[in-house]
């Protein structure tokens, strides 16, 4: 995990940051909704790991494909398998900053706009996405919710399942982040 971790930091691209700046989270739970006519769809996982400088605002996710758990066994091969060909595509990343400064050493909720690049089945998109840092007694939790289109990232639905399987899906991400301890 701390091999991650050091990945993500050296991903910001800052030459040696200050480590009081940076925060991590080893554990970020990114839920995943899509809403069909059959069966509604969702997954959660929380091995997502993060990092956040606090003094660029520069922002950084990484989450296994495969760590999703679907309540339906099958339901997680096709995901994996026929959607996002996990073995091709083992990752989903996003790599953005926070447009605001946030006072790290003042409790608080911060509404934030986060600009960047989403990364999922190999396609990457820029995209602005809204959530919220609460800093509370030196953690801060990042919140963010929102859709991903599955024709943005060449997701391919077969026709055949096209009424079982909804175009957009609701992300929502939660992680809780300490100080980087080197």
């Amino acid at each position: 995990m701390k091999y991650i971790i050091v990945l993500l930091v050296a991903w910001i691209g800052i030459p040696g940051p200050p480590a009081e700046s940076l925060y991590v989270c080893k554990n970020v739970k990114i839920n995943l909704y899509s809403k069909a006519p059959i069966e509604d769809i969702e997954a959660t996982s929380t091995k997502g790991t993060s990092v956040y400088n606090s003094a660029t605002g520069e922002l950084v996710f990484s989450v296994p494909i495969r760590s999703f758990q679907f309540e339906k066994a099958l339901m997680q091969e096709h995901f994996n398998e026929n959607y996002m060909e996990s073995d091709k595509y083992p990752q989903a990343s996003f790599k953005g900053k926070v447009q605001e400064h946030i006072d790290v050493n003042k409790d608080g909720a911060y509404p934030v706009n986060v600009t960047g690049v989403l990364d999922v089945h190999g396609i990457k998109q820029t995209r602005a996405i809204t959530g919220s840092i609460n800093v509370h007694n030196g953690t801060l939790t990042i919140v963010s919710e929102f859709i991903v289109k599955c024709a943005d990232h060449q997701i391919a639905i077969p026709t055949i399942v096209f009424h079982n399987i909804g175009e957009t899906i609701r992300i929502q991400v939660t992680g809780t982040y300490d100080s980087y301890k080197k």
